[in-house]
């Protein structure tokens, strides 16, 4: 495939590029071919796997034969007054990805992270997307615990000392089918901070481990690119 490097840090062999697909792929040292050159803004080819980025190398122009340059020499003069403009490259970096903007609002933030960011651990997470997510999923786990009063009541289930088995399950099912996107909601707003994703394992701590999460999702955005990726749409830096 086909990409772009957007950034590439010498000093912790650790970049990104964004790909012709539009997707953003990590890559190593270890994953140049030949030690190519991958400077911001290189136009590289690389195979895909998974998020990563493998066998990446530069691409460079193929040189022009003697008679093409000196045919191109002496027709540069005669051309040179009603020469149109020439013809931008396409780039797959920032501006293709920037043509493609994903929404800001909270609740976009929310559906996808039940969608294309329910096993995502890498990346950056802004604070927006954090408290915005939290919102919508404590509405939705009102409504589930509303939804399954109601039925229970309606089978009578409140009636007497029986559990309250719809209400129970639902609740149960919506914890569970959210889990996966919420840890990896806090790993990337870890990440967003420039701390490792490995400190969400304090919230197993009890009390002391909540509280340290929330002051993490409290700190705003690192206001530039780190290891794990670019500053998130929306931050003003």
């Amino acid at each position: 495939m086909r990409g772009e490097v957007l950034h590439y840090d010498e000093d912790q062999a650790f970049g990104f590029i964004t790909g012709a697909d539009g997707n953003r792929y990590s890559f190593a040292r270890e994953d140049l071919r030949r030690q190519a050159s991958v400077a911001g803004g290189t136009t590289v080819e690389f195979q895909p796997a998974g998020g990563r980025a493998r066998d990446v190398f530069s691409i460079h122009a193929q040189p022009a034969s003697a008679p093409a340059r000196a045919s191109a020499a002496t027709a540069a003069p005669s051309q040179a007054g009603n020469a149109p403009a020439a013809r931008q490259p396409q780039h797959f970096g920032r501006s293709a990805e920037n043509q493609t903007a994903e929404s800001t609002g909270v609740w976009s933030y929310f559906s996808r992270g039940l969608t294309e960011n329910y096993f995502n651990f890498a990346g950056r997470a802004r604070r927006k997307e954090f408290w915005g997510y939290c919102l919508f999923w404590t509405i939705a786990l009102i409504v589930a615990t509303g939804l399954g009063v109601f039925i229970d009541d309606a089978m009578g289930n409140l009636d007497n000392s029986e559990l309250p088995a719809v209400t129970v399950g639902l609740c149960g099912l919506f914890l569970l089918a959210t889990a996966l996107p919420w840890f990896g909601l806090n790993v990337r707003r870890l990440h967003d901070i420039g701390l490792t994703g490995w400190l969400f394992l304090l919230f197993l701590i009890p009390t002391f481990g909540t509280v340290i999460i929330l002051i993490f999702a409290l700190i705003p955005t690192q206001p530039r690119e780190n290891q794990w990726g670019p500053v998130p749409a929306g931050v003003q830096i």
